[in-house]
């Protein structure tokens, strides 16, 4: 397995270490907080960084395995750059809305997806025999559809991981993705809820260098396990339940992992 090299020293210099104000917390972070200095809280870097590790190692297993990811984040400062990882990267993404149902009621969505594909086709099309009237109100709502739906619109089935950058943002993303037992990496800042989340990274979810720094890793991660990933015959089926044990493994022993590593520290109190 071969993922990105990270360092203490990146993440220092990404300002991944800086959380937000004090009076913004969320308690349920405390674990992942280092202390505070001038009323912000400073995350544990020690403990990110090897998150961070355990999050890469999941992404090559997923994608080594001939499986797919979201990316999901509608908020300004992530939204170009999932949409371009996931674009270089052949994986799908989510950056405008997350419209309700959009994996628990994946036969809506494939209806609209259809809708937005034939909208396509009828706006290119020789000889269309529509009207300028009808062309404006076609395009008005391709592009709408456009926006929500254009990063999923070639993904057949639900995915196999789900990324997120802040979890305040898309919570909706995050509770379609448990019922559906979707594995979820998600970035969290000092004032994210971690319920729910299956790798989570700590860390700055607002600054541009922090959120450059997260996609190169995964993007990385993805082009190294692309090229060891085995190729798929067209007849040929791969078992869902194998795959699904395999994740669970991996998953359970990164947990074990992690719990008996930070056990100690998770104890110690905020200055």
């Amino acid at each position: 397995m071969k993922i990105p090299n990270v360092t203490i020293q990146q993440l220092l210099e990404a300002g991944v270490h800086l959380g937000h104000k004090t009076l913004r917390w969320n308690p349920k972070m405390k674990k992942y907080i280092f202390g505070k200095r001038d009323s912000i809280h400073i995350i544990d870097l020690t403990q990110t960084l090897e998150l961070t590790k355990v999050a890469l190692e999941k992404v090559y297993n997923t994608v080594a395995n001939n499986g797919k990811i979201l990316f999901v984040s509608t908020k300004k400062q992530a939204s170009e750059a999932i949409a371009e990882v996931a674009k270089e990267t052949d994986q799908y993404f989510v950056n405008y809305r997350w419209l309700g149902g959009m994996l628990t009621n994946w036969g809506t969505i494939s209806n609209s997806i259809k809708k937005l594909k034939k909208l396509e086709i009828d706006l290119v099309a020789e000889n269309r025999g529509f009207t300028k009237k009808e062309l404006l109100k076609m395009s008005v709502k391709k592009d709408k559809l456009q926006r929500s739906l254009g990063g999923i619109a070639e993904m057949k089935k639900v995915p196999d991981l789900v990324f997120i950058i802040d979890t305040n943002y898309e919570s909706l993303a995050i509770q379609e993705s448990v019922k559906l037992n979707i594995p979820i990496i998600a970035i969290l800042d000092s004032n994210s809820n971690p319920d729910g989340i299956d790798f989570p990274i700590p860390g700055n979810d607002d600054a541009r260098r922090s959120i450059d720094l997260y996609c190169n890793l995964i993007k990385e991660t993805i082009i190294a396990a692309k090229k060891a990933a085995p190729s798929i015959e067209p007849n040929k089926v791969v078992e869902k339940s194998d795959k699904n044990e395999k994740n669970k493994t991996v998953a359970e022993i990164d947990r074990d992992k992690l719990e008996k590593k930070f056990s100690k520290k998770n104890e110690t109190k905020l200055n």
